[in-house]
Order: structure tokens, then sequence, then C-alpha cells
């Protein structure tokens, strides 16, 4: 809004007469004063031109705002915070946006791209839940083909994978006790597992080589690549027989379903991203790629839809790179303004903040954020994704300033000889803007 506060010809003459009186007695002092005001009031008129969100008037005076008073007082504080001897060596991106008013807070570097480490798990999770939605179920389903010889099943059963990282053995019990209860005893045949869901590829790219990493496979139990022989042993536990012959290969057509096990995508975004569980992760990169092509799903078809949403909020997605889901990759860059970006679509989009809000890390209070900000405006109000890797520290995710507006921000740490420096710059940064 613009506000024009205009002085009038008649009250500038009065206003100049009376001036001038005072100022001086003498002819010639008088009318070169009038010359003066002649030139820095033309046609009688001043005009002011002000942000009306940022000033006030009380009796014709211009005072500052409580939202001015407060943002000059935020950008002071994290200006102080910008001397900071960790950033002589290291580089730093940051960005803060304020959500309730709706304008950008500060910045600093925030287009440089850099290593995302585990804040690219919000990225991950923001397009899974733009494209399928809260009420997507992850679903592995047993399946068998043939006939059925009294008890017997002269056919096979199939292990329909759907990358369910959250599967146990408990979970396999049921699954038994459902093949029992549709009345097959024995199988003469084999169990084969359909893991075309996606690729044959085990390791994401990029991943370092001495990394204990998690085996990406479509079927999975307890988090291990042991799902056939488990379910197996379940089998024999509930008392179906069977040859022992396992195989991969996909379900046919016409296959009847005996069961089908679902988990929710919120059961995974909370140990995806409280506890920041990579596997989870990766499990979750693939249902985008498997939403995204036909079958079996790459992390190309993953990276190009995370691409596209990037292209929505507005951004080049061609100055990014998304390797991985989980932020594992050497070979992922992103910049804090592209988190910022995601944070802000979430948060205006309730069907995708309504579940990633809740799963997010809360400071001092759990996840990877438990012993973090123990104390001060930061504990339990900061809700933020964590990321570590060799060099690199990032945080990312909300908060409530002291003035009650909702926050986003992304600060990414890079260069860093230990991971507790760039931990300790981001927790000052919280605390700033929390207070």
């Amino acid at each position: 809004m613009i506000l024009v506060k205009k002085l009038t010809s008649r009250r500038v003459d009065k206003l100049t007469s009376r001036r001038v009186d005072e100022l001086t007695s003498g002819r010639v002092e008088k009318l070169l004063v009038i010359w003066v005001w002649c030139l820095l009031l033309p046609m009688g008129v001043r005009a002011q031109i002000v942000d009306a969100r940022n000033l006030t008037y009380a009796g014709g005076e211009e005072e500052v705002s409580p939202y001015r008073h407060w943002l000059e007082g935020m950008r002071y504080r994290l200006d102080a915070l910008m001397d900071d001897k960790l950033l002589q060596t290291t580089q730093l991106g940051l960005q803060v946006y304020d959500l309730t008013e709706g304008q950008l807070v500060y910045q600093k570097n925030e287009r440089q791209r850099m290593r995302p480490a585990s804040v690219m798990k919000v990225l991950t999770s923001i397009t899974a839940l733009d494209m399928y939605g809260g009420n997507f179920d992850y679903r592995t389903s047993i399946c068998c083909n043939g006939t059925m010889m009294g008890d017997t099943l002269m056919g096979n059963l199939y292990c329909v994978g759907g990358f369910d990282p959250t599967v146990t053995r408990a979970d396999i019990a049921v699954m038994a006790e459902q093949v029992r209860r549709f009345g097959i005893a024995h199988v003469d045949g084999m169990l084969v597992a359909d893991l075309t869901m996606k690729d044959t590829t085990m390791y994401g790219s990029g991943w370092c080589w001495d990394d204990d990493n998690d085996r990406l496979t479509p079927l999975l139990v307890d988090k291990k690549d042991q799902f056939l022989s488990v379910f197996a042993q379940s089998l024999r536990e509930k008392g179906v027989s069977l040859s022992v012959l396992f195989a991969k290969g996909k379900v046919p057509q016409g296959c009847t379903e005996i069961y089908q096990h679902r988990n929710s995508i919120d059961l995974v975004l909370q140990r995806m991203m409280k506890k920041s569980d990579n596997l989870y992760a990766e499990s979750m990169f693939y249902q985008i790629a498997a939403g995204s092509s036909t079958q079996p799903g790459k992390a190309s078809d993953a990276s190009g839809a995370i691409k596209r949403l990037v292209y929505k909020i507005g951004l080049d997605p061609t100055q990014y790179t998304f390797a991985d889901g989980s932020g594992l990759s050497l070979y992922s860059y992103v910049s804090a303004e592209l988190l910022v970006k995601f944070l802000c679509y979430a948060y205006d989009q309730q069907s995708i903040y309504a579940h990633l809000y809740p799963a997010l890390p809360i400071a001092g209070v759990d996840g990877t954020l438990e012993n973090r900000m123990k104390k001060g405006s930061a504990k339990g109000n900061v809700h933020a994704k964590t990321g570590t890797v060799t060099g690199v520290s990032t945080l990312a995710g909300y908060c409530q300033a002291a003035n009650g507006h909702q926050l986003c921000f992304a600060i990414l740490n890079q260069g860093l000889v230990k991971a507790s420096d760039g931990r300790d710059f981001q927790d000052k940064v919280c605390e700033v803007l929390c207070r």
C-alpha cells in the first residue's frame, strides 16, 4: 500500500512566511530563504512514499511499526552471526522466510549449491506427498496361481514387493497364517519373489563404498534382504509345507491375491524424518519412481519427478541434482533457496503439511534434535530435519518467531572439519529466529 502525504499551497505559504520571519528580519535574507523553500517545495506539494506495513502515522509523524521493529532486530542479530569465525573457513547457505507475512526475512549465499545430507529427505517426502497424498499405503501382496488339489496348491506362491521397509517378522507370520487360512497346507511349486517394482540396483548412485548401507530391494523384513527365507520358515510354522524352491519373477496376470499387507505413508515418514532412516527415505524415493514411469522404477524417474516439482514452484530444475532420496549420495546438490521454496509449498498445501510437520524432529524433545537446543526459545519450537555427512551439516524446517509469525528456514554448512561446529552455528540461528 502506498501512502502519499501532501502539503497544500496555502499551508506552504503560511508556513513559509512564519519560518522566514523566524529566521531573519532582513529583506535580502527573506528573499533568499523564500527562494530555497521554492526549490524544496515545487508546486507547494511534498510527497513521501513509504511501505504502510513498516510505518505508521501518529500526529503526522512517521513511526516504525512493530513488524518493522521485529524485522530489523532479527536481521541485526543474524548479521552479527555472520561474523562467526566458522564462516572464515567454511561455506554457508542460509535463507529465512516469514510464512505469516509472506516476506523474505534474511538470506546469505542462498543460491549456492551444496550437498544436502539428510535434508534431502525433506525434498523426497514433499514430492511423495504431493504425488500420492497422505492416504497412500505401502503394499506387500501374497498371490498364487495354479489349481488346488484338496489342500495342495499345484502352482506357485508369489510375494509381490512394494518396498515397505516397516515389514517385521510378526507381519510375515500374519502373511503365512493367511495362506494357511486360504486352505493351503502344501505348495507343490516355487516361492517366487516379484521385485519388478524397481530396478536391480542395490545401492544408491554416489554412495561411499565404505559405508555400511542397507540393500535396496522391494521385499524386506526387519530392513533385511531375507524376505523369502523368513516367509518359508513362517509357512512351515503355520502348517504349510513346501519344497523350498526360491525364484524371482513377475506375478502373472490372473493370479489370485491371498492377502495384502499395508502400512501408511505416515508410518514411513515418522521414522524417515524423526530418526533420519536412510532406507526408509530410499523406499519413498522409489515409490516416487514407481509412480512416475512404467515398472521397474529407476532413480532417474524419481529425480525427474522432483525436478518437475522444482519447476512447478518457480525454480530452474537444471540447477540442481538429485541422485538419491536420503542424501547419502555425493552427487546431489541443492540450495537454501530451493529448500525454503519446498517448505513454503508444503506449508501452503494442507494435504502435505498435515503429514510433514508432525514427522519432523522437535528441538530438545525427540528424534535427531532430542539433544539439541534443550534450553532457550528454540526448545520445543523448532521442527526441522537435520543432515550430517562428512564435511557437511544441514538443518531445514519451521519455527515460530516471538511475534507469533510462522517461519521456515534452511541452513547449509559445508567444508566442516567437525560437524558439531555446524550444529552449534545452526542452533544459534534458530535461537535468534525464535527469540
